[in-house]
Order: structure tokens, then sequence, then C-alpha cells
């Protein structure tokens, strides 16, 4: 069945505490203790997984993380065809989706990487492939894979459907077991656009004083 990828309103900040770790509790634990440190390990962190497994959403809860210290954090992904000049003040780098990064990409995430070591702060990168396999530059390849690394898995259909259910009913809001399958087989396996469909549902049922049913859910999509 086609999946249904969810692009209303705007999300929320990821978060550390938003994550639900699931199998992924050592990448998650490590993270937080590293996020939340006054003095951060510079040794490099590189996580790697399937889509949907978590890896976007815990670069961007670091970054956030730092943004509510007061610090700042160097941001590079695939879209960004002009990489900006490493800056000092950075106190950690993110390489997103390092393994679609093009010969200018590469080139800047493997100066960022050594200049950042070279002050003593933090890499935290994420791919889709581990290290070895990463269709990079050796330089920057053997870089991405000498510190930590852990590989983030999705979560089973009985983890998404559990923790879509604790998040409803902190809600209070009900959904039936026909709303709960039509969400987790027509939408994104996500859970960061999952709890963002549980969030828009809750507030479109209380404006239209509907319960959250299959025909409403159509019906947001199709007004919203």
């Amino acid at each position: 069945m086609k999946q249904l990828a969810l692009d209303i309103g705007l999300a929320r900040p990821a978060t550390l505490e938003s994550f639900f770790a699931g199998p992924n509790e050592a990448a998650w634990k490590h993270l937080q203790l590293w996020a939340g440190s006054p003095t951060r390990s510079p040794v490099p962190t590189y996580l790697w997984g399937a889509p949907a497994s978590g890896k976007t959403h815990l670069l961007q809860a670091v970054q956030e993380s730092l943004r509510e210290q007061g610090a700042s954090a160097g941001w590079l992904d695939p879209s960004m065809a002009e990489p900006p000049e490493f800056d000092e003040r950075w106190a950690v780098v993110l390489l997103d989706d390092v393994q679609q990064y093009c010969a200018v990409q590469q080139h800047s995430a493997f100066t960022w990487f050594v200049q950042a070591q070279s002050l003593q702060r933090g890499v935290l990168a994420a791919g889709a492939l581990p290290p070895a396999d990463l269709p990079l530059r050796e330089d920057l390849r053997t870089r991405l894979g000498w510190g930590h690394v852990f590989q983030l898995h999705v979560l089973s259909e009985p983890e998404r459907r559990a923790v879509l259910r604790q998040a409803a009913d902190a809600r209070g809001v009900f959904l039936g077991d026909d709303v709960m399958d039509f969400i987790l087989h027509r939408f994104s396996r996500d859970l960061g656009s999952l709890m963002q469909l549980l969030e828009h549902l809750d507030a479109y049922a209380l404006r239209t004083q509907r319960a959250i049913t299959i025909p409403l859910i159509k019906s947001m999509l199709e007004n919203e």
C-alpha cells in the first residue's frame, strides 16, 4: 500500500526528549550525555541506518540542544550546493546524509572535520551506510568511521503502534484500531511525522467538533 508523505503545518523542533529510542537507546543515551556535557568530547560520532530510523531527528535534536545552551553548530546536508566556510564559533559540526555528498560538499565536510578536530570540537555525522561502504573520498570516509559508530534501526510496526497509542492517550485522544491501521499503513514510518500528524488531527478534531475517524483524516488532508 502506498505511503503518503505528511506536509501540513510547521513541525516542532526536534528534541532529544521527543526521540522514541526503542532499539536505538544506546545511540540516544550517548548523544544525551554528549550534548548535555559542558566539556563535549571531540571524538566523532557517526550514525547510520535506513530511512525513518531517526538519523536526521537526532542531528537536529543535538543542534536544538546546543541552541538552548547558547551555542551554535555547523550544518551540512546534500541540499547545500555552496557550503559556508568553517566558523570557529561552532561548538560542533553536524553532517547529514553524507552518502549523497558531491565533490564540493565532501571537500567542505573534510575541511570542517579537520578544523573542528584541531579546535577540539565535536563532529556528529549520519548516513545510510556504514562508514566502510560510504561512496566518499578516502580521507573523509576513514575519519567518519574512527570514532563512535551506531547503527539505527527503524521501529517495528508494533513499536510504532505502541508509541502512537501512548502519545494519543497523553493527549486524551482516542484512536480506534481502524484509525491506527490507516495511519500506520498510509503515512510515513517516521515517528516525527506521525507525532506531527497526531498533533494536527487533535487540533482539527477539536476545531470541527468531530471524533478522529478515517473520514476526518481524509477531510483534514483535503482542507488543510
